[in-house]
């Protein structure tokens, strides 16, 4: 299966779905190429950005995951190349 890079913006509405989105993102570790958290206390909203590497239904499943926890919403953006237009092979 072709990889993708994608990135995956989440903002945590509901703050008690924090502990399943850690859960979540831990058990996609090995796709995750970095991630960035910025809280928003005086907004009560957190945003947090994450970089995957890895193939379609993997960041599909991860982004619907998230997505369908209580207060997060999320929204996920692919680059155009794959692993075989990385390589050369067209």
């Amino acid at each position: 299966m072709e990889k993708r890079v994608a990135l995956i913006g989440i903002v945590v509405e509901n703050f008690e779905s924090t502990e399943r989105i850690n859960s979540l993102l831990h058990e996609y570790r090995e796709y995750v190429v970095g991630r960035m958290g910025i809280p928003r206390v005086k907004n009560d909203v957190a945003v947090i950005s994450i970089v995957l590497d890895a193939p379609g239904n993997a960041i599909n499943t991860l982004s619907g995951k998230l997505g369908m926890l209580p207060g997060v919403n999320t929204k996920t953006i692919y680059s155009n190349l794959t692993d075989s237009k990385k390589e050369g092979n067209t």
